[in-house]
Formats: structure tokens, sequence, C-alpha cells
């Protein structure tokens, strides 16, 4: 004899069953969603994502972090959250100089005032291979790198990306514009070596492939520190000191995350693994940082100064 077919009571049992055994495999798979926080960093990856790492470590929540490249270094990310700013990506921009970040902040890409966060600094430098020369034989001051005793034997990042755009601007200010475009013009017929970002710059020192460079400070520490022949001349206002900056996004998609790791990274222990990986320098309390009116000038020329040094240093 064949199976009956199964009553109506049976079928509603069964239909049931099949309706709650569905319902508890879906919540199986349906645990807690994972707490993630955006970064887009132009901190060194090498610095910033052992940084990041113990964070993820201590409280749980993952960090998917964008770092910028050497060449393009901080103008790259700065567009990009531009390009984003009516629907945000990231939560936080790690920033390892000030300007772009406040640049950021001035056209409300990231929030302003108690929102931005500095983390210590580092320095430009002048270095130079100390094989080649001696420290009698520097240049006493920046504006000297126009003399010819020196053409062709400058290493220099373009100065249109990162730190080195940074302090050629800040320059403008410090000298005012007239005698900046003058140097500019000098330094630029004096046919400097540019490189495509400052690690670059100073290994070139290191080798001796040029006398004389300017590049950041964790460059030639690092270059100083694999044993290569270089060394730094004294730190002079010309040589911007550059803050460590963070920012947050005004409508950044896990702002709960992005005020833990905010807090995090201001941090005493995160300032001090900077500084011992050479990162950030000691601030001298002697030396005064920019007022923020030197900062809106800065702000306020960029695109005329950008051009101008595109003009004089971009290779066709």
């Amino acid at each position: 004899m064949g199976l009956l077919p199964p009553s109506n009571s049976v079928r509603l049992w069964h239909g049931t069953f099949a309706t709650f055994s569905a319902l508890l495999l879906a919540l199986a798979g349906c645990g807690p969603t994972p707490r993630r926080v955006v970064v887009y960093a132009s901190q060194d990856q090498v610095y910033a994502e052992p940084i990041l790492k113990r964070f993820t470590e201590e409280t749980g929540i993952r960090v998917d972090a964008i770092y910028d490249s050497e060449a393009v270094k901080t103008v790259g990310l700065a567009n990009r959250l531009i390009a984003e700013q009516a629907r945000p990506v990231a939560d936080l921009f790690w920033g390892n100089e000030e300007l772009r970040t406040r640049q950021l902040a001035a056209r409300g890409v990231l929030k302003g005032g108690d929102h931005l966060l500095e983390i210590g600094s580092r320095s430009r430098c002048l270095i130079y291979n100390r094989n080649l020369l001696s420290h009698h034989e520097l240049p006493p001051s920046m504006i000297e790198l126009t003399n010819s005793r020196w053409s062709g034997k400058i290493a220099l990042a373009y100065p249109l990306f990162g730190s080195t755009s940074t302090h050629f601007l800040l320059l403008r200010q410090h000298w005012g514009e007239s005698n900046w475009l003058t140097w500019c013009r000098a330094l630029a017929a004096n046919k400097p070596i540019l490189f495509e970002g400052n690690s670059v710059v100073a290994r070139a020192v290191g080798r001796g492939q040029c006398l004389v460079g300017l590049t950041d400070s964790d460059d030639f520490e690092s270059e100083f520190r694999s044993g290569k022949p270089v060394a730094r001349a004294a730190w002079t206002p010309e040589l911007s000191r550059l803050a460590n900056t963070v920012g947050r996004t005004p409508q950044g998609p896990h702002p709960q995350e992005a005020a833990e790791l905010m807090r995090y990274l201001a941090s005493d222990s995160v300032k001090q693994a900077l500084t011992q990986a050479h990162a950030l320098e000691p601030y001298p309390s002697s030396e005064q940082p920019l007022s923020e009116q030197q900062w809106e000038a800065t702000i306020r020329d960029v695109v005329e100064a950008t051009g101008q040094l595109k003009d004089l240093f971009l290779r066709p």
C-alpha cells in the first residue's frame, strides 16, 4: 500500500517547522556586526600600521586603513576626501604634516577646532654627506642653496606634494612672496635633482649622489641609523616644524569608533611609540609654532603658490 497524503494539520506542522528552522539558521549566521573605523593615512605606513594594529587588539575595533603613496604624499588622500565630502567613506584623516589637515578643515571636509588633534611634530632638515662635505662647508642658510657651487648637487622631493610642498609654502610666508619667488627661480636654475619622495632624497645623499638634500627628520634618521654617512645641519626657522595631525570627517560612517581611535592616538603611549620610532621629534619649548594668522595666510595663498611651483619645478 502506498503512503497516504498528509492531512492538513500535518502539512501545517511541517510548514511551521520548516519556517522556524530557517529562522534559526538565519539567526545563527547573524552575529553582532563587527565594529570598524576607516582611516585615510598619509602618516607613513611603517609607523602607523603597528599602532593601528595595537588599537584593534586592545579594543576589538577593526581599522580599515588606506595609505598614500610617497610620490603624492597627503595631496592624493586630501583630494579623495574632498571628492567624497557629500558621502564620506573615511572617519579619520591621519596626516604627518599640518597644512593639508588645516586646508580640509577650512573647507568643512574635516571638523575644525577641538576636533583637530596634534600628536607631536617632526622637522624639515638640511642633510649632507659627511664623507664628501664638512660641517663648516655647509651653506649658512637655505638662501645660499642658490649659489652656483651647489648646482646639480642638491637633492629635493617635488615641492608640489607632502612636507616639501608645505615647507616651500611656509617659506613664502617667512620671506614674503617677492623674495620667495626670486629664491625659487634661482633654486630651479641651479638644477636640483628632483625625487619622488623624501626618503629617496635621504638615500641619494647617503650614497653620495648629491652633496646636500632637503628632507624630513624621520627619513634622515632612517638613513643615519642604517649606517650611511649622513649628518644634518642645525635647525633654523627656515626649516619648518611639521605637526602630526588627526581630523574627523563631519558625517563619517562610524562616529563612535572614530572618537575612540582619536582618544587612543592622543595617548602618551602612542606619542612615545612614534618618538621612539623617530617618526616624531621632541619639540623644544623655546620654539614657537606658527600663529593662526600665518596658517590662514598660507592656506589663502596655496592655489597661487602651488601654480608658481608647478611652473618652476614640474618636469615637462
